[in-house]
């Protein structure tokens, strides 16, 4: 299936002004923070970063229908904007990234982009891609067989889709009519391999007719599209009509990480010309052209973010090291006697 949403459609959407205001201030915030980190790690104060830019549509809209406090977000090591909308901080995301003690994370044990947090409901996932819609599915049948109302979300990009674990996760979903939803991120690159080369459909949404539930093809780069199609995701599997599978076409404008090279499998015009879909600008003229703000009112806003951003940077700079005594912790057994 397709979802589309109009040029007026937030109303029908039931959003508020302040909604359309706070997912684009978020969108901001996920852009700066990412190329900031970058700066980071060009300037050698952080060893590895994970680039976002250009999924902020997808990531916001998706994320923007689950419910803070109740809801399960199961992130992968892209979805900066996820776990922002989830509740984390422009300063706990730097903690992370300079692997300080503080880092709500891990306290400096894991590497940036392994996002967890018990208060928020997020759950971290491993490296090794898709690893963790299983375990979405896993937390999904608890949560029905406890009759809880709540939602799990996991977020992947097309490349898990042919890892065993991805089917594996679908699979078990679909047959107990899991309250999760899967959403495909499709930035048309498992880091170097293009779509073509993984798989013979053009969409991954196409595969949720395997499992028996519904799929989904929608324009990551438009906001207000991702939010609907996963509001309407969120609410039947609240309603117990089990799993849906949401794939949004999307684009990243940055290589696959600090370490990756992206000029080896990509043309710098290929580049340029997805970069003119921005999904930021595409809202930003939105709400221009919907009377909610203007140029100088967003301009005013960027800012603010900006100098937030690096007031994080400042701070989660100068936060302490972990101690290295407490290097083995959470490895081997502890007397807490």
């Amino acid at each position: 299936m397709s979802a589309q949403v109009t040029e007026t459609a937030h109303g029908s959407l039931g959003l508020a002004v302040d909604d359309l205001l706070a997912m684009h201030r978020t969108m901001l915030t996920a852009r700066l923070i990412d190329e900031a980190a970058l700066r980071q790690n060009r300037m050698g104060r952080a060893p590895f970063v994970v680039p976002v830019s250009g999924h902020e549509g997808c990531q916001i809209g998706t994320a923007w229908p689950m419910r803070k406090g109740t809801d399960i977000w199961v992130p992968y090591y892209r979805d900066l904007g996820v776990v922002l909308v989830a509740g984390m901080t422009p300063e706990q995301i730097f903690l992370g990234v300079f692997s300080k003690a503080t880092d709500p994370t891990s306290g400096g044990r894991q590497m940036p982009s392994h996002w967890s947090s018990k208060e928020l409901g997020i759950v971290s996932h491993s490296s090794p891609i898709s690893t963790q819609v299983p375990h979405a599915a896993g937390i999904a049948y608890a949560m029905k067989y406890r009759n809880e109302d709540a939602v799990v979300a996991s977020w992947f990009g097309e490349g898990a889709t042919s890892e065993g674990d991805w089917h594996e996760g679908l699979n078990i979903a679909a047959i107990h009519r899991l309250p999760v939803v899967f959403v495909c991120e499709n930035n048309e690159y498992a880091i170097s391999v293009p779509q073509s080369k993984q798989m013979a459909v053009a969409d991954v949404a196409s595969r949720a007719d395997g499992y028996g539930i519904p799929g989904f093809v929608v324009d990551g780069n438009d906001v207000l599209a991702c939010y609907r199609v996963m509001k309407d995701a969120h609410e039947r599997a609240r309603a117990g009509e089990g799993p849906s599978l949401i794939e949004c076409k999307t684009y990243r404008f940055l290589p696959h990480t600090s370490d990756d090279d992206d000029k080896t499998y990509r043309s710098r015009e290929e580049v340029e010309e997805r970069k003119h879909h921005d999904p930021i600008e595409r809202f930003a003229t939105y709400l221009i052209d919907a009377g909610i703000t203007d140029r100088a009112a967003l301009q005013t806003v960027q800012d603010e973010v900006r100098a937030q951003v690096e007031s994080a940077i400042t701070a989660a700079w100068d936060a302490p090291d972990p101690d290295p005594s407490t290097a083995t912790r959470h490895v081997f057994a502890e007397d807490d006697a």
